[in-house]
């Protein structure tokens, strides 16, 4: 009688992985891609503001927050639109957020959630 006969392999060591698949766990789990620019950008310093707005604003130029002093979040969406027709509504309630902070030396606290920018 051999060990192998009394206690699995697999069970004490582990399930051996396949070289042809990331992993054994029935599916076929991709890495998520990351948007390095964008999570490094000066944008994302603005808080709660949505990788995919800082994505958006750095598409069509915008790198630095003082380039938003100014602007109309209405028409950054137009702009944003023009590249990516299929953008969510919901952006530019981050861009409002965005503008309002690089306008406002120190901003309020509390004018800094998107939610507070929707309904404008």
């Amino acid at each position: 009688m051999a060990f192998d006969d009394i206690i699995p392999i697999d069970a004490l060591f582990g399930k051996k992985k396949d070289p042809l698949y990331e992993d054994n766990t029935g599916g076929n789990r991709k890495k998520k891609k990351v948007d390095r620019e964008a999570m490094q950008s000066a944008i994302m310093r603005i808080p709660r503001m949505d990788l995919r707005v800082a994505r958006d604003l750095i598409d069509i130029g915008i790198k630095e927050i003082y380039e938003l002093q100014g602007r109309s979040a209405e028409s950054l969406m137009e702009e944003i639109k023009e590249l990516k027709p299929e953008t969510p509504e919901y952006r530019l309630a981050y861009l409002r957020m965005g503008i309002y902070f690089s306008e406002n030396d120190p901003p309020e606290a509390s004018k800094l959630h998107p939610s507070i920018w929707q309904d404008m």
